[in-house]
């Protein structure tokens, strides 16, 4: 299979390219391919011809997107509609990435693929933006709290200022799923390979909130827990440009009632990654 990654210099961008390793890789990192340029991504679409597009390309600063949204749309909403028409032209499918911040937050339970979205932020709304863009044939994989090796993260952030001896507030009142861009290719990878169309969420197991999660980084790594703690949302300062969903715990229902294998717990790809920050 010929699979065109778009984003794939990006922190999921770079583990997709490994994950699909034995398949016709064409990466098209952002600097190759703007895809709010629709003749370059048409361009692009034509010449490779793939067989599949993995749409990992976005721009996903929830702040910026909020201070400037024609921006969040150009890339997130009108930048995958350039990615469909291309690959239509090509007689290739989509798997789109998208995001939990398409659903308000409001939720006392986790949220299943078929659930109402409404985006509380610019960013995701522009990211519901480009799922709309999508035809039936195409896959929609919604991630969450995103973080791995490459690029900058959550985890890699609280490692390195809980390691210089800062003292870290994190709010306790955001709950959600970590998901690690390893494990989280591997599925994007199974699904297109199978050609499963429709919407799944994709998250490693387990909910948490920012604040026991930065803990525990901080208690992998050897570190002093107490360095790290909690505040509220409204206790922010500066405040945060962007409203945040207080709950975005995603269901894999989709993928689980399905028969197909969840992604581990979170707590297993975390330790991996904090023992490699550790041998850095």
């Amino acid at each position: 299979m010929r699979v065109l990654i778009t984003g794939a210099g990006g922190a999921l961008g770079r583990d997709l390219v490994s994950a699909f390793a034995g398949h016709e890789v064409v990466a098209a990192a952002h600097e190759q391919l703007d895809v709010s340029d629709r003749d370059a991504v048409l361009q692009v679409l034509g010449a490779s011809a793939p067989d599949a597009v993995v749409h990992a390309g976005a721009w996903t600063n929830v702040d910026g997107c909020e201070l400037d949204p024609d921006h969040a749309f150009a890339v997130n909403a009108l930048g995958t509609r350039h990615v469909v028409e291309g690959a239509r032209l090509v007689g290739a499918r989509v798997c789109y990435v998208s995001t939990d911040y398409v659903f308000d937050g409001h939720a006392n339970q986790p949220y299943v693929e078929w659930d109402a979205t409404n985006p509380v932020s610019m960013y995701g709304r522009s990211k519901l933006g480009g799922e709309h863009e999508l035809g039936p044939e195409d896959t929609l994989v919604r991630t969450s709290w995103v973080c791995g090796r490459w690029g900058k993260n959550f985890v890699k952030t609280i490692f390195e200022r809980a390691r210089s001896g800062q003292a870290l507030t994190v709010v306790d009142d955001q709950h959600g799923c970590p998901t690690f861009t390893e494990d989280l290719a591997e599925m994007i990878r199974r699904l297109v390979v199978e050609r499963r169309p429709g919407v799944f969420h994709v998250t490693n197991q387990g909910p948490t909130t920012w604040f026991a999660l930065a803990r525990e980084v901080a208690e992998l790594a050897g570190l002093d827990p107490e360095q790290v703690q909690p505040i509220t949302t409204a206790e922010l300062d500066p405040p945060r440009p962007a409203p945040r969903p207080a709950y975005s715990v995603l269901d894999n229902a989709a993928l689980r009632l399905g028969g197909v294998p969840l992604l581990a717990d979170y707590h297993e790809p975390l330790e991996r990654l904090v023992k490699e920050l550790l041998s850095q």
